[in-house]
C-alpha cells in the first residue's frame, strides 16, 4: 500500500524530525516505492527521471540504517560529477542532522590530503566521483571493510563519461554482502550487464518518466538556420520571459561566447563548464539555486543531477551529442511536480541527432514556430522590466533547521592530541547542555569545528571561553561558514 506521509515509514524520531523541518511532506512515487525496500536492504535498480526525488529516496533509508557508533564508512555513493557529490553530501547532512550522520565528499580538484584527514575520523557515508574514490582506495586512505550499502547514482551518466571501468574496479573491492542501489534515468545495456554481474536478484522499480512522456515538461523543437541561432534564441526568451532559465551549449568555447554576448545585452546571467575552477563552479551553482541571476549558460556538466526546483525553461542552444543527455538536460525543469518547458534549436545538420533522440524517446518532439515580430515586440516591455528587476533570493530548504545550529571554531586539533570525546565531555559539563545538543565534530590538524544544536550555541560559546579541553585553553568563536 502506498505511503501518503513520511510518518508511515518506520523511521526513528531523529530522521522524522529532520524530514519535517526540511519541508518534506508527501513521498514522491520513487520515494514511496524505494524507501521500504531499501530499509530491508534489498538490491534495487531504479529507473526514474531526475527531479523525481531520487536523492531523498536513498538518503532517508541510509541515514536510518547506518549505525552512528561505527567509526568506519558504511555507505559508498558514486556520482558522475563533483557538483552532484557535493549536493548529495549536503542532503545527507541535513537528513541525518539529528542523528549526527557525517558524510564526506571525495572528488578531484580538491586537496587529497584534506580528504585523507577527513577519512581518518569517524565517517558514516562517502559520496564520491569514481576517479578520486578509487585513488583513495588504492592508497589505503578509504577503508571498505564496513561498507553495507553501495549507491550508483546517475549510472547512465557515469557510463557516458567513461567511468564504467573505475566503477567496476571499485565494486570488485567491496564486501560481498552489501546491498546495491542503482539509480538511472535510462538503463543502457552496459548498466543492465553491470547489475546482472554485481547484484543479487535486484528488484526493478520503474517510475513513469515525465521527461519521456511529456507529462510535467512541455517540449518543443524550433527549426532554424545556423546563422539565425542567436536571434531565434533572443526572440524565444523575450516571449517566454522565464524567471529562471538554463541554456545548454555543446562546448566550453560555445558557452563562453554565448555568455559574453548575453552579458553585452544586459542579461542577468552566469556560466558554468568543466574548464572553470571548482570553487567558481560551486559558487555559480549556489547563486543560481538562490535565484541571484536568471540565466545560466552551461555545458552538460550542469545537466547531471543538479537539483534546482524552480527552473521554468530549458533551452538546448545546441543539440546534445548523446541522446541520453537530452533527458538529463530537459530534466532540469519540471522538477518536484512543477510544470516546465524545454525548447531545442535544431538546424538542418542536426536532423540526424534529432532522429536518434526521438527514436530513443519512442515519440516525436512537437515542432513550434519561431515567435513572430509582433509577438516579440509585444513582449519586450515585460521582458525588459523583469530583466532589470532585482531578483528575490530564495531561502534554502535547510534554513529553518540551521537557524537553531551554531558551528563553533576551536584553535586546536590533532596536533594537540585533542579527540572528539574530549569536546563531548567538556561541553556536556556545561549546565543545561547534554550530548543530544552536540552535532557533528570535525577534528583537523590545527583546529576543530563543533556543531551545537537546539539553539544552545550562544550558551556553549560563552561557557567554553572559560573552560579547558584536555588541560588546554583554546580560543573559540563562531565559525565563519
Amino acid at each position: 500500500m502506498a505511503k501518503h506521509t513520511f510518518k508511515e515509514f518506520p523511521l526513528h524520531e531523529e530522521i522524522q524530525r529532520a524530514i519535517e523541518e526540511l519541508g518534506y511532506q508527501q513521498p514522491t512515487d520513487v520515494q514511496a516505492r524505494v524507501i521500504p525496500l531499501a530499509l530491508e536492504k534489498k538490491d534495487l535498480i531504479v529507473k526514474s527521471k531526475t527531479g523525481s526525488g531520487k536523492t531523498a529516496a536513498f538518503a532517508i533509508p541510509l541515514c536510518e540504517s547506518v549505525a552512528w557508533e561505527e567509526n568506519k564508512p558504511q555507505v559508498l555513493i558514486l556520482t558522475p560529477t563533483r557538483e552532484l557529490a557535493a549536493q548529495i553530501q549536503n542532503d545527507i547532512t541535513n537528513i541525518g542532522r539529528y542523528k549526527r550522520i557525517k558524510a564526506v565528499a571525495l572528488f578531484g580538484k580538491q586537496s587529497f590530503e584534506k580528504q585523507k584527514i577527513q577519512l581518518s575520523q569517524k565517517v558514516h557515508m562517502i559520496v564520491g566521483t569514481p576517479g578520486r574514490t578509487l585513488d583513495h582506495i588504492k592508497k589505503g586512505t578509504l577503508v571498505l571493510d564496513h561498507i553495507d550499502y553501495l549507491v550508483l547514482d546517475e549510472s547512465d551518466e557515469m557510463l557516458n563519461m567513461g567511468f564504467i571501468e573505475q566503477v567496476e574496479a571499485i565494486m570488485e573491492r567491496l564486501p560481498k554482502n552489501k546491498a546495491t542501489f542503482l539509480f538511472s534515468a535510462t538503463i543502457p545495456d552496459d548498466i543492465d550487464q553491470l547489475a546482472r554481474v554485481h547484484m543479487d536478484h535486484p528488484s526493478l522499480i520503474e517510475i513513469k518518466d515525465d521527461a519521456h512522456s511529456g507529462g510535467s515538461i512541455k517540449e518543443a523543437i524550433v527549426m532554424i538556420a545556423d546563422s539565425d541561432r542567436l536571434s531565434v534564441f533572443l526572440d524565444l526568451v523575450t516571449v517566454e520571459n522565464p524567471d529562471s532559465c538554463m541554456v545548454f551549449c555543446r562546448t566550453q568555447e560555445r558557452v563562453d561566447d554565448l555568455h559574453s554576448q548575453l552579458k553585452r545585452l544586459h542579461f542577468t546571467c552566469e556560466k558554468i563548464h568543466g574548464g572553470m575552477r571548482q570553487e567558481e563552479r560551486f559558487d555559480v551553482m549556489e547563486r543560481f539555486r538562490k535565484g541571484a541571476f536568471r540565466y545560466l549558460v552551461a555545458t552538460d556538466v550542469a545537466a547531471r543531477g543538479i537539483d534546482i526546483e524552480s527552473i521554468s525553461l530549458v533551452v538546448n542552444y545546441d543539440m546534445p551529442l548523446e541522446k541520453e543527455s537530452y533527458v538529463h538536460r530537459t530534466g532540469r525543469t519540471g522538477r518536484a511536480g512543477k510544470a516546465g518547458k524545454a525548447i531545442t534549436l535544431v538546424s538542418g545538420r542536426d536532423r540526424e541527432k534529432l532522429d536518434a533522440i526521438e527514436a530513443f524517446l519512442g515519440r516525436s518532439i512537437p515542432a513550434m514556430e519561431r515567435p513572430d515580430r509582433e509577438n516579440v515586440q509585444k513582449s519586450k516591455a515585460a521582458f525588459t522590466e523583469k530583466m532589470g528587476r532585482k531578483p528575490t533570493l530564495k531561502k534554502d530548504k535547510s534554513e529553518s533547521m540551521n537557524q537553531h545550529i551554531m558551528k563553533l571554531y576551536f584553535n586546536g586539533g590533532k596536533k594537540k592530541k585533542i579527540r572528539a570525546v574530549d569536546f563531548v565531555g567538556t561541553i556536556c559539563s556545561i549546565p543545561g547542555v547534554n550530548a543530544d545538543d552536540i552535532g557533528i565534530i570535525t577534528i583537523q590538524d590545527i583546529c576543530s569545528y563543533v556543531e551545537i544544536m537546539n539553539g544552545k550555541g550562544p550558551l556553549v560559546l560563552q561557557a567554553m571561553k572559560n573552560k579547558k579541553i584536555k588541560g588546554k585553553q583554546l580560543k573559540v568563536h563562531k565559525a565563519l561558514k
